[in-house]
């Protein structure tokens, strides 16, 4: 018999379910898909391994749910989708993901190796596209490598601060059967060292000594803190030290609302007049000005796990690189017992930024409490927030109506907020209900979107209607991309506000019973709760359809540089 002619008495493996084999092993239990004949062997063997197959209609929703997972669990999402249009339709999923630190992986069909070169049905070069926006992009070769490679890129996904992998088979590799014993199947848990590191000890006792002596310190608790599963330490030291907590992207939620370290409307007079900043796992992008939001005289550091986003943009008088919640409980036991950790003399500080959150609450309560028609978006984000439970897990896609729930809305426990993240990407919300509903199905999933966001993705409404994932939409529908406009308007003069940026009066109400699920139309304040009351009893994916002031904008929209 020729050496390379498989012994046909020993048992044989395709490359799909050498796929599911490798998922399996990693954890994952769903995979994200839209059909393709480069990629169907991967569903067999999915099957075979009880992973759960969920189709969507938008390979954009595949790779955003696969992203949503990731957030949700804390184990790494799954999206596959086929060669060519299906791949580059969830780029910007992948994308997405990549400025979020969100681990995931994309697998991408492609054509066989036997037809290389040769034009082959969707070929395109899916690797040289992805690597840009993923932390490891490569095409499995044999299939006998099948496995190694999905575990080789799922290390890669957890490699310094998270990110999406991408993986193209092609179809000949994946659809072959080879010998058991020559594929390469990593053994589960065998493959992936801990990435957790507890920072530089010394920089670790540098900073305990700047808090216990700081006068005014202020923390802020970004996404890495819900990333890193780094909540108890995050509380723990807050609570310890008495430091006034501002919490942004995922780690909202981190302390509940009304807990006596928990602000959010005294952020700007804060940093302004702190003596000692600590910025917790969100880089100096442009939500934070770039740095040039924190006072030139205060003490910054900046905690993280990827060591290229330490001072970048701003410098920093310290910088830690490690897992934020290891460094964090590091930082509160090198403060205990030194002077009280400082926390008593901080009383008057915190009452200083409460006085200056209920000047904010006080100013805005007349548009929170608002009876006007079109309703204002101040009164419909304060109904969704008086709405949410303990266990509403919230999420926001949209422009300017997410961009006012941003002020209001507060979670009432960690992980419990989702928004696209740094990339500002429309279209995440759909997505991100599939796969917090499936990953979390005893939880309630609110979804507040724009008209025109939800417009991109709003077709797999009825993916959550065929696998039965009930949530609690609301739809702020001004018929406009009105962040846009405002700018626009800013910049060009009334003449030219609504170039490009005006839909029409969709109902989203009766697109919603349309596919099967609840929808109610509100035009008045006073509905707007009894309406989220039937969404909620109907037990079905909903869309509350609010007709809000299209001549209200946020204060954020207003305030955007790119407008000035």
């Amino acid at each position: 018999m020729p050496k390379d002619t498989p012994d046909t008495s020993e048992q044989l493996i395709s490359g799909g379910h050498l796929v599911a084999k490798a998922l399996k092993n990693e954890g994952v239990d769903v995979i994200y898909t839209l059909c393709g004949g480069h990629i169907i062997d991967i569903y067999d063997g999915c099957v075979d391994e009880g992973i759960d197959v969920i189709d969507v209609r938008h390979e954009q929703v595949a790779a955003h749910a696969a992203d949503g997972h990731a957030r949700i669990t804390g184990k790494p999402g799954c999206a596959v989708v086929t060669a060519g249009p299906g791949t580059t339709d969830a780029v910007t999923g992948v994308a997405n993901a990549f400025r979020a630190e969100s681990p995931m992986l994309l697998i991408g069909g492609q054509g066989a190796h036997s037809q290389h070169k040769m034009g082959s049905l969707q070929d395109l070069p899916h690797v040289d596209m992805m690597a840009p926006i993923t932390k490891f992009a490569a095409t499995v070769p044999v299939t006998e490598r099948v496995a190694d490679l999905v575990s080789m890129a799922f290390r890669e996904c957890y490699h310094g601060a998270p990110g999406p992998s991408f993986l193209e088979i092609p179809r000949d590799v994946l659809d072959a059967r080879v010998p058991v014993s020559r594929a390469r199947v990593p053994k589960a848990g065998g493959y992936r060292a801990s990435t957790r590191t507890a920072g530089d000890p010394a920089a670790v006792e540098r900073l305990a000594d700047l808090l216990v002596h700081a006068e005014k310190p202020a923390v802020l608790l970004g996404s890495q803190v819900w990333t890193a599963r780094a909540t108890e330490p995050a509380i723990e030291l807050v609570r310890q030290l008495n430091l006034p907590a501002y919490m942004n992207g995922a780690g909202r939620g981190t302390l509940p609302p009304g807990d006596p370290n928990h602000f959010q409307l005294s952020r700007r007079h804060a940093f302004s007049n702190a003596d000692v900043i600590v910025i917790v796992g969100t880089p100096f992008d442009f939500r934070m000005g770039y740095g040039k939001r924190l006072s030139p005289d205060a003490t910054v550091v900046q905690i993280d796990l990827d060591y290229r986003t330490v001072g970048k943009n701003r410098d920093v008088d310290l910088g830690i690189v490690g897992d934020p919640g290891l460094i964090l409980a590091a930082v509160g036991e090198a403060a205990t017992g030194r002077l009280n950790g400082g926390a008593s003399r901080r009383k008057e500080w915190l009452e200083e930024l409460r006085a200056v959150e209920a000047k904010a609450i006080e100013k805005r309560l007349p548009q929170l409490r608002s009876d006007a028609s079109p309703i204002h978006p101040y009164r419909l984000v304060s109904e969704i927030n008086d709405f949410l439970t303990e266990d509403s897990i919230y999420i926001g896609d949209g422009g300017d109506i997410v961009t006012f729930s941003g002020q209001v809305v507060q979670p009432k426990s960690p992980g419990h907020w989702m928004d696209p993240g740094p990339l500002g990407t429309l279209g995440v919300g759909i997505p991100f209900v599939m796969a917090a509903k499936h990953a979390r199905p005893e939880a309630e999933v609110v979804a507040l979107f724009g008209d025109g966001a939800f417009s991109l993705t709003g077709w797999d409404f009825e993916t959550l209607v065929r696998f039965d994932l009930p949530f609690v939409g609301i739809v702020g529908n001004n018929s406009s991309m009105n962040q846009i406009r405002y700018g626009q308007k800013a910049k060009y003069g009334d003449a030219r506000e609504r170039v490009g940026n005006t839909l029409g009066d969709v109902p989203f109400d009766q697109f919603a019973r349309m596919l099967g699920g609840y929808g109610e139309e509100v035009r008045d304040p006073a509905d707007i709760r009894p309406a989220l009351e039937r969404a909620r009893e109907s037990g079905k994916p909903s869309l509350i359809n609010v007709w809000v002031d299209p001549d209200a904008y946020a204060p954020g929209t207003m305030n955007q540089t790119m407008y000035k």
